[in-house]
């Protein structure tokens, strides 16, 4: 999907769990919660499949430039957005060290360069299986 999948393949370990919890939809709002100080500082970039919401342009257009701050992709992924064919990358500095894709709108492959923030995220999505 991205130009950063196959940098995100080399060095990171991954897990996939379903976007629907029962009736309860993953938003990617959710996951940047969820993810904690492991996120708050990244700088992110988003590509989209489908543009489902005027947010998704506004999404893009921050990507094309610098990338955008933790707290800016928040507020444009809530309140509920659901995505359809989504790639998210966060960045420390110039260094890829998170992915969030989004496939379908049915599930959700998270893959970091730190294992902790896959800990984390299996603790709160039962289920979850490895890449």
């Amino acid at each position: 999907m991205s130009r950063y999948t196959a940098e995100a393949e080399a060095g990171m370990k991954g897990i996939t769990f379903r976007a629907w919890r029962g009736k309860h939809y993953v938003t990617l709002a959710e996951l940047l919660v969820r993810l904690g100080i492991f996120g708050l500082d990244l700088t992110w970039r988003v590509e989209l499949d489908e543009i489902v919401d005027p947010r998704c342009v506004e999404m893009e257009r921050r990507s094309a430039d610098s990338g955008m701050d933790t707290l800016t992709l928040l507020s444009l992924s809530t309140p509920f957005l659901q995505l359809i064919d989504a790639e998210v990358c966060g960045f420390a500095g110039d260094e890829l060290v998170l992915v969030l894709t989004e496939f379908d709108s049915s599930l959700w492959d998270v893959r970091a360069v730190d294992e902790r923030v896959l800990s984390e995220l299996r603790l709160h999505y039962p289920g979850a299986e490895d890449l």
